[in-house]
């Protein structure tokens, strides 16, 4: 049985590739912030009879992020799929943005999922043809007005994967990157956020969900290193 790894599993594209991977028979290691939709999740996973074990980290503190890492994986399986999902965004002019919301960010974006496969790495080495998939956004390859700290973020692990494809490709780990036009999450409620998409329009999570089992499915020979996703209404 494969096991992955999801962060920011407890709502939107986590939750939903959460509930793809337990019914294509994963068992799974989620990862979010401590609250009573990551339970509500965990029980309702286990009742259809997955295996399942959570953690409540808060990735925007780096000191959390080692101690409870390592508390989930002594319960459960090794991981031989890892999916760097979580994430935030902030929108205003990089003039007037305040530098500890950059720091939030960038922790959050970027520095987590650096931690994270640093923690990770000895455990995913033992397994054969292990994968991480880093989950990033079109804004990587382009600039939008007061979303800049988001692309800086984005355009950073966008690198950050492709570095980390080419050091670990000798230990038997593949790095993936899934590159999404927008997604209607629930981080457009989120108080640093304001923007007027139609959200109807936008890739749904379970969408997402489907290329994230995709990626988690490639054998081992092969490796996909960017998959692409966009709404057919286009960039927005």
């Amino acid at each position: 049985m494969t096991c992955a790894l999801i962060t920011g599993a407890s709502r939107g594209i986590g939750a939903a590739a959460a509930r793809r991977l337990a019914a294509s028979g994963f068992d799974l290691l989620l990862v979010a912030r401590p609250s009573a939709e990551l339970d509500e999740l965990t029980s309702d996973l286990r009742a259809g009879g997955a295996r399942v074990e959570s953690e409540g980290i808060d990735l925007a503190d780096p000191g959390a992020i080692g101690p409870g890492l390592e508390s989930l994986c002594v319960r459960g399986p090794v991981p031989r799929v890892l999916i760097n999902n979580a994430g935030a965004a902030w929108t205003g002019s990089l003039a007037g943005m305040p530098v500890d919301r950059w720091q939030w960010l960038l922790q959050l974006n970027l520095t987590s999922v650096f931690q994270i496969c640093q923690a990770l790495l000895p455990r995913l080495r033992t397994a054969r043809g292990a994968r991480i998939i880093n989950v990033s956004s079109h804004a990587a390859r382009n600039a939008f007005p007061d979303w800049g700290a988001y692309c800086v973020s984005k355009a950073a692990l966008a690198s950050f994967s492709r570095c980390l494809a080419e050091e670990e490709r000798q230990h038997g780990v593949s790095v993936s990157t899934l590159t999404l036009g927008s997604v209607n999450t629930p981080l457009w409620d989120s108080e640093t956020v304001h923007s007027s998409f139609d959200r109807r329009a936008m890739l749904s999570p379970e969408q997402v969900a489907d290329a994230v089992l995709y990626l988690a499915q490639q054998p081992y020979t092969q490796t996909v290193e960017d998959l692409t996703l966009m709404p057919a209404a286009g960039a927005f």
